[in-house]
């Protein structure tokens, strides 16, 4: 009899929201080693990384709570904040 591995998938929390989901489905916010914080829909940037839900409902828990600043070690820019909301509306449409 042969048996078949199925696939290890990763689990994240969604900062705003709490829920685990598979990580593929979820944003990565990150803070580059310069400083920077930036949206990383590929997941394979250097540096501190936080997940949330691709929803603008979950974007604005996680930046009312400060969540994000919390999560990231670093107040956020609100052109961050833009550039997330970009990549939110274009994965949602």
């Amino acid at each position: 009899m042969i048996t078949v591995r199925q696939k290890h998938v990763p689990i994240r929390t969604c900062i705003g929201c709490r829920t685990a989901q598979p990580k593929k489905a979820m944003l990565r916010i990150v803070r580059t080693p310069e400083g920077e914080v930036l949206p990383d829909p590929t997941g394979k940037k250097s540096g501190r990384g936080a997940y949330i839900c691709c929803s603008q409902q979950c974007l604005e828990a996680a930046l009312s709570g400060k969540k994000l600043e919390r999560a990231l070690g670093c107040p956020i820019d609100p052109a961050a904040v833009k550039e997330v909301e970009k990549v939110i509306s274009g994965q949602i449409l």
